[in-house]
C-alpha cells in the first residue's frame, strides 16, 4: 500500500492533529500490554517542551510513525517511538531512529538510551539493529522486571 510512497520524516509538534492520533493509538497498544505503573509515558504537554525533539513520519498525506528525544544532562532519551501496524516492515522506525540521533547530535548530545518493554522483542530487535545495547537503569528508572533499557554512544 505504502510502497511507491516517499517517506518523509520532520520536526513536528506533539500537539499536532497527526500526533495525537499515533500517540493515542501507542497509548492503547502499551495500555494493552503493561499495567499504569509500568508504562512511562510522556503526555503530549510534556513533549512540547523545549527540551524535545518530536518527529512524525509521513508517507503521502498519512502520519504513519513518531518518535522524541528528551535532552537530558549528557544524553537523550528516546520516547513515543511507535510506527503503525500497517506501515511496519518497511524500515520507518529505523529511519525514525536516524533523524532523532541526527537532532541528539544537533544538541551535543553524546549518548541516546531508553526504556522499551520485556514483552516488546520486535522493539528491542529494532533498537539492537540500530546499534543500541542493553545497559542497565538510568535517571529516574529503575529494575521493575518489565523494564529493558539501551544505550547507543553517538559517534
Amino acid at each position: 500500500m505504502h510502497a511507491a510512497t516517499t517517506l518523509r520524516i520532520t520536526p513536528a509538534s506533539a500537539a499536532s492533529d497527526d500526533a495525537r492520533l499515533l500517540i493515542t493509538a501507542l497509548d492503547a497498544y502499551l495500555d494493552s500490554l503493561y499495567p499504569p505503573e509500568e508504562n512511562y509515558l510522556l503526555d503530549i504537554d510534556a513533549l512540547c517542551q523545549p527540551e524535545v525533539s518530536f518527529m512524525l513520519a509521513h508517507l503521502g498525506d498519512e502520519a504513519v510513525g513518531c518518535g522524541a528525544i528528551v535532552a537530558r544532562a549528557d544524553y537523550a532519551e528516546v520516547k513515543r517511538m511507535f510506527v503503525l501496524p500497517t506501515a511496519r516492515g518497511q524500515g520507518i522506525a529505523g529511519q525514525i531512529v536516524a533523524a532523532l540521533e541526527s537532532a541528539a547530535r544537533t544538541r551535543g548530545l553524546t549518548h541516546l538510551r531508553l526504556e522499551t518493554g520485556t514483552l516488546m522483542p520486535d522493539a528491542q530487535q529494532l533498537y539492537a539493529r540500530c546499534g543500541f545495547g542493553v545497559c542497565g537503569p538510568f535517571g529516574e528508572y529503575v529494575d521493575n522486571g518489565a523494564s529493558v533499557f539501551m544505550e547507543k554512544r553517538l559517534g
